[in-house]
């Protein structure tokens, strides 16, 4: 089974988490902002992963710190769990309908970071979430799990329904990127030899 831990201190925000990939989709979650938990509760169910994570920030300045260092924290806790990456799927999509929205979200654990990302959001908040921090939240994440992220709402017309599509795609995304090909189990997804900015 591949687990991890992250402790994420510092003076804006004290965030930790526990993953395990080949989870059954059970989460506890607080981030101090619902719609934002909401979101993350999606991914775990959708990806199968389980997930334990509570992040306590200063949410009385924005909530900026405590978004993208969630992000931070689960590329942390992604890139801890896979390891060397040897015989994983490394990349993986998924396009996700939901009610009239339509996403769709392509992963590459391939070592080397980058974020494409395009909502359709036009209000300022979704629930409880500043909704332009969702950027920051998988920019945080595509960082620090070493992986290229692009998410991109097609068309829709709930706002609501545009970020939980994307969440959702993200997950199932991750999901097969994640999981393994037990023909290539002794091997790293790369003609190279190598993963970018992995320890391998």
């Amino acid at each position: 089974m591949r687990t991890s831990t992250v402790e994420r201190i510092t003076k804006e925000t004290q965030i930790r988490g526990k993953l395990k990939i080949e989870g059954k989709g059970k989460y506890q979650i607080s981030t101090g902002i619902r719609f934002f938990d909401h979101m993350l509760e999606l991914f775990t169910k959708h990806g199968g992963f389980d997930l334990e994570l509570t992040a306590t920030g200063d949410l009385d300045v924005d909530q900026h710190h405590t978004v993208e260092d969630v992000g931070i924290a689960l590329g942390q806790l992604f890139a801890k769990a896979l390891g060397d990456r040897k015989g994983i799927n490394r990349a993986g999509y998924f396009v996700m309908p939901m009610d009239e929205t339509l996403s769709v979200v392509a992963i590459d654990l391939g070592g080397r970071p980058a974020l494409v990302y395009s909502d359709l959001v036009k209000v300022r908040l979704v629930g409880d979430l500043q909704t332009e921090l969702v950027h920051d939240f998988f920019d945080g994440f595509a960082v620090h799990a070493g992986a290229n992220v692009h998410c991109k709402v097609l068309y829709g017309r709930s706002n609501h329904h545009k970020l939980e599509s994307i969440f959702k795609c993200f997950a199932r995304a991750m999901k097969f990127a994640t999981s393994k090909d037990a023909r290539l189990k002794d091997q790293l997804p790369s003609t190279k030899g190598l993963l970018e900015g992995t320890t391998a």
